[in-house]
């Protein structure tokens, strides 16, 4: 077991200064390192489908790097998840996606729990990360608050606000007993929205997917685990015209 784990989370947006200074230092403990790198290509935020496809060469470099650089695990920094499949193939150290993360954390912890995400078009997204994860029964249900990512924090109030609003609704009208950030962009927002719920007479876990998805990160690499060789297989090696990939484990592509 490591004395120090050193967790690295790879944000898959190209928006500098997504993450405030601190935030990431703010996420350590002792024996707890958390550093952090942004992909260079890709989308300036993540609210669909195609942007996650298109960050997903860049995130997985920086993952690959984060092997080569003696980084313990890797959070992706994004509910989309981009990557994480295919990221698992080309490492050994574990690779934790916060949606899947918080998804089966939400199952251990209630019966059923909803996502609070930011915007409309991404609820297929969230039954389908729901559906591949098997929890499709466990989710009530997924809930927008209508404020784009790289807004959330124009007026923290109002999202807050806002999140509290959805909350309630998920718990009384849908029927969740745990709700969970659908976006890594409402990072530190889960204190004020459970006293906001309690203040309102609601007492579930409000989970925050990238504290997280770092905290079980570490607790694999305590645990001496990872990702099945079974379930993701070292890909084949072959040439990418186009892309400008990092070797994995050392092999250099043909």
């Amino acid at each position: 077991m490591p004395e120090q784990v050193h967790i690295r989370i790879v944000t898959p947006i190209t928006t500098a200064g997504f993450r405030a200074n601190g935030a990431l230092e703010a996420l350590e403990a002792p024996g707890l390192r958390v550093s952090g790198v942004q992909i260079a290509r890709g989308p300036g935020s993540i609210e669909c489908e195609y942007e996650t496809a298109m960050a997903v060469p860049d995130t997985i470099a920086r993952i690959v790097e984060a092997e080569r650089d003696g980084v313990d695990a890797v959070v992706i920094d994004c509910m989309g998840d981009p990557g994480l499949r295919p990221a698992r193939e080309v490492v050994s150290i574990p690779v934790l996606g916060p949606c899947q993360t918080s998804m089966h954390m939400a199952a251990m912890l209630g019966h059923r729990f909803s996502v609070l995400t930011v915007m409309t078009r991404l609820i297929p997204q969230f039954e389908n990360a729901a559906a591949l994860a098997g929890l499709s029964t466990r989710m009530a249900s997924v809930r927008s608050l209508q404020i784009p990512v790289l807004e959330l924090e124009a007026d923290l109030e109002a999202t807050q606000a806002a999140l509290v609003e959805e909350a309630q609704n998920a718990v009384e009208r849908d029927g969740a007993h745990v709700v969970i950030f659908g976006c890594t962009g409402l990072m530190g927002c889960a204190a004020a929205l459970r006293s906001g719920l309690l203040e309102r007479g609601i007492d579930i876990p409000v989970i925050d997917p990238i504290p997280t998805s770092v905290n079980v990160a570490a607790a694999l690499v305590r645990s001496n685990l990872s990702h099945s060789a079974r379930s993701y297989p070292l890909p084949p090696l072959k040439a990418m015209p186009g892309y400008d990939m990092p070797d994995f484990r050392g092999q250099a592509a043909e």
